[in-house]
């Protein structure tokens, strides 16, 4: 195994940590220079994890290291993390139940349709707009956990989840164009008189 899918596996094993520290209850870990509460301890954990989704990918192209298994596992293990965050946070009752369904059903949607994609050999690429969400998603739980030390962080929240919300359904929208729409590549064109290409430039 390398290193790249060693951290996809760690973001999975971290999930069932973030649980624990985010529905536990009251405690407090008093390390003299420092205290930690549930909300910071699973802060902590979930940054955690989320720098991994950045370290394997980065590390995975950088050394040539993508294999079929990571490319598998890397979303399995996204989605694992987003949905046990949000749905921890409808526990807690800092966000909507409603909302929640709304993103962890797109999440569930949207790996079902690149999975069947991937069955009839059509791959579908990660989208800017479904890496924005992603990004989105860990600004806006970040910004939820804190929220008992800092009202203005809630206020932050709140504005994080509705960029969450609109973002999860343009992304969801994007993904389904390109797989019922897919944009054909330009045709090539044919050789200009004289042998030139039609793509030389004018001069």
């Amino acid at each position: 195994m390398n290193l790249p899918n060693a951290l996809t596996l760690s973001r999975i094993f971290l999930v069932p940590l973030l649980l624990a520290a985010m529905l536990s209850g009251r405690f407090t870990f008093d390390l003299g220079f420092l205290s930690l509460n549930p909300e910071r301890v699973a802060l902590i954990i979930f940054l955690s994890a989320a720098l991994t989704d950045w370290l394997d990918g980065y590390i995975a192209r950088r050394r040539r290291q993508v294999t079929q298994i990571g490319q598998l596992l890397d979303p399995i293990a996204d989605k694992l993390l987003i949905s046990a965050a949000f749905i921890s946070l409808v526990e807690l009752g800092r966000v909507e139940a409603w909302i929640v369904v709304l993103i962890v059903g797109r999440e569930f949607a949207v790996s079902g349709l690149r999975y069947v994609a991937l069955a009839q050999g059509v791959t579908i690429a990660a989208s800017w707009l479904g890496k924005a969400k992603m990004w989105a998603q860990v600004v806006c739980v970040s910004f939820f956990l804190v929220v008992p030390e800092d009202p203005f962080l809630g206020q932050l929240a709140y504005i994080a989840l509705t960029a969450v919300v609109i973002l999860t359904v343009l992304s969801m929208f994007d993904y389904f164009r390109a797989f019922f729409y897919p944009i054909a590549p330009p045709a090539p064109q044919p050789p200009l008189r004289g042998g030139k290409s039609s793509t030389t430039s004018a001069s």
